[in-house]
């Protein structure tokens, strides 16, 4: 009997999902979890994450073809439909998910992981590396990452929405080459894809569309502004709203501009470590 660990990741949606994934096989320690991604590329590197085990997928369809009927799965993708997470929860022993979504419901024969619900089989938690709680220095006053993808150069085609702000950058994964050659010559401090947790601890304000990276900077002591891309998930706003995190909507200069002139006076509220619950949740249920 095996345990899996799936996660939907790829040039169109990012890594935040990956991130998530690898922080929580980091505090689970030495445990025997093989990660799945549905891309070949972040496979490829994951150990220098701290995941020994890792296979990349086409689709989320492909898992029954390296799992066995009785093995243990983590998931953790908006992918699969009800009728197929019906017979994920039959195929697995043990079926763990992990959802954003405040409307969501935990169903028969599964546990869940959220940050909004709670109840019997439920753990309500968000995920974040105790390695970013500390107080840092921060020598970089705004740092801008716009995510791990931008299939369509939608960065280019809106530079203007920075226009006066000298932000340094945080180049993201699944950039072109060509693309970063130019991103490159448009900033004039940029953090490369492996500099990332130097971006997130060292970044007095971080503007990002990338959730995951929004906590990251809360808990090491920035001041996060999450930046909602109209092709990102609107789950974590709620979240975020509890937090006192500013929501920025997609390209808005004004709104921006009012943010940062009075995000001094924004009282962002203390994240709670709770690598430790989350563990324990996943080991008792797993036997780990």
């Amino acid at each position: 009997m095996r345990t899996f660990y799936y996660v939907h990741t790829g040039h169109r949606i990012g890594l935040d999902r990956f991130r998530r994934a690898t922080t929580i096989l980091r505090a689970l320690g030495d445990s025997d979890i093989t990660l799945l991604t549905s891309d070949f590329r972040i496979a490829h590197i994951s150990k220098e994450y701290g995941v020994e085990n890792c296979v990349g997928l086409d689709v989320v369809r492909n898992i029954p073809q390296i799992a066995h009927h009785g093995d243990k799965l983590l998931f953790d993708s908006d992918e699969a439909n009800p009728l197929m997470l019906d017979d994920m929860r039959k195929f697995f022993s043990s079926f763990i998910r992990i959802s954003d979504d405040e409307n969501d419901k935990k169903e028969n024969n599964e546990f869940l992981i959220s940050p909004y619900l709670e109840g019997e089989d439920i753990c309500s938690t968000y995920a974040v590396d105790e390695k970013y709680f500390g107080a840092f220095e921060k020598t970089t006053k705004l740092s801008f990452f716009f995510g791990d993808d931008d299939y369509d150069k939608d960065l280019e085609k809106n530079l203007d929405f920075l226009d006066g702000l000298e932000p340094a950058l945080g180049l993201g994964f699944y950039y072109f080459l060509d693309y970063e050659d130019m991103l490159k010559d448009r900033f004039k401090k940029v953090f490369e894809f492996e500099e990332y947790d130097e971006m997130i601890t060292s970044s007095e304000i971080l503007l990002t569309s990338s959730p995951q990276a929004v906590l990251e900077s809360l808990a090491s002591g920035g001041k996060p502004i999450y930046f909602q891309r109209e092709d990102y998930t609107e789950n974590f706003n709620k979240l975020f709203d509890k937090l006192n995190i500013p929501i920025i909507l997609n390209y808005n200069k004004k709104q921006l501009s009012v943010v940062l002139d009075t995000i001094n006076n924004i009282k962002y509220q203390k994240l709670e470590k709770n690598s430790n619950k989350t563990t324990h949740f996943i080991k008792e249920i797993l036997n780990l």
